[in-house]
């Protein structure tokens, strides 16, 4: 369908949100909705997304388990099973109603059931209406290395409402801004500035800054889609931080950190080795790593913790001819992609982190 095609992948905001929301039901051929929800989602949103807009049919919902240790293919199978027994066909529709884990499996089982359905993101937390619902970006986890299994293919459009955050704790707040700040350091310093001196609890300022940190993504993957160059840079910080939150995540001894807690350490060992290797300003790098640490707690890495993250990093999804690579930075906004470090320096990384 003409207009299909051009709503794809699309984020409206706000009242134009549920109107275009509206609107595609009304203007598509769909046979069925489904929407997927996490337990969380299920009690505290589901409510609010009945509550905005009318089905003129009952959808069907999917519950999964809340969590990322539940982001796995065995969930997908689970999700499969469920659409089948359902008798969803390639004109339905699915709904991903819910944060990072949700958008994730849920486009990835999407784009995979009977080769491909109708799925919209509905995106209520703040890491996944910054950066999991925004790209297209589809997958799971193998075993507990994050995001190994996945397609890029982007929904019909996303439907963003702030309203769902205050159905969040403080913790899943904090964890999102960790990918607005790295937005600013790659984007440019006007944005750094702005939201590093951000007051949060100001309603209007918070959602500016969320709309524009949801256009800087769009702009970086509009330009690679595919992620060959430009797209590299939103992996700032991640390279490190998805090993240490894969760690965290399998060793019953470590409280399990939210992506944005291991992403914001990951920034911070990421700045500290441009500072290293790319002449990164000294003061920006403190600076950096004095706004980050306002927001989220310190974590503590023996040695041990350091070479089995470092060991992780061999999983890394950016990795060409069995070299890890690294994204950098030469300032705020100046970016440096297809980096090669020596591990001894992500051991200094890891000590000036702790003794910053």
């Amino acid at each position: 369908m003409k207009k299909e095609i051009q709503l794809k992948g699309f984020v409206y905001k706000d009242n134009n949100a549920w109107e275009a929301l509206k609107e595609f039901l009304n203007d598509s051929d769909i046979s069925s909705v489904y929407i997927l929800c996490d337990e969380n989602t299920l009690t505290h949103c589901l409510p609010i997304l009945i509550q905005k807009h009318n089905f003129k049919n009952t959808p069907h919902i999917i519950t999964i388990a809340a969590g990322e240790t539940h982001k796995t293919i065995d969930t997908c199978l689970k999700v499969w099973k469920n659409l089948a027994e359902k008798r969803a066909d390639r004109n339905s529709l699915i709904i991903n109603l819910g944060g990072g884990v949700v958008t994730d499996l849920g486009g990835f089982v999407a784009s995979t059931f009977k080769r491909g359905v109708h799925f919209i993101n509905i995106p209520t937390s703040l890491l996944a209406m910054v950066d999991a619902s925004v790209g297209g970006k589809n997958g799971v986890d193998l075993g507990h290395v994050k995001n190994q299994i996945g397609v890029i293919n982007p929904p019909e459009m996303v439907i963003l409402d702030t309203g769902f955050l205050n159905t969040l704790p403080i913790e899943h707040i904090t964890s999102g801004l960790a990918e607005m700040l790295k937005h600013g350091i790659i984007y440019n310093k006007e944005y750094w500035e702005r939201i590093k001196k951000a007051d949060f609890t100001k309603k209007e300022a918070f959602e500016d800054l969320i709309w524009d940190s949801i256009e800087i993504k769009k702009e970086i993957v509009s330009k690679d889609p595919l992620e060959k160059n430009l797209r590299k840079t939103l992996n700032y910080g991640h390279t490190l931080g998805h090993a240490i939150e894969s760690y965290f995540l399998e060793n019953s001894d470590k409280k399990e950190l939210l992506h944005g807690e291991a992403v914001a350490v990951g920034i911070i060992l990421a700045t500290y080795i441009s500072k290293e290797m790319c002449h990164f300003p000294i003061e920006t790098l403190n600076e950096i790593s004095e706004s980050i640490l306002k927001h989220f707690s310190k974590q503590i890495f023996s040695e041990n913790d350091i070479e089995a993250i470092i060991n992780l990093l061999v999983f890394d999804k950016k990795n060409r001819n069995g070299q890890v690579l690294f994204v950098l930075m030469e300032d705020i906004g100046v970016p440096k992609i297809d980096c090669v470090i020596d591990n001894e320096l992500i051991y200094s990384a890891f000590n000036y982190y702790k003794n910053f």
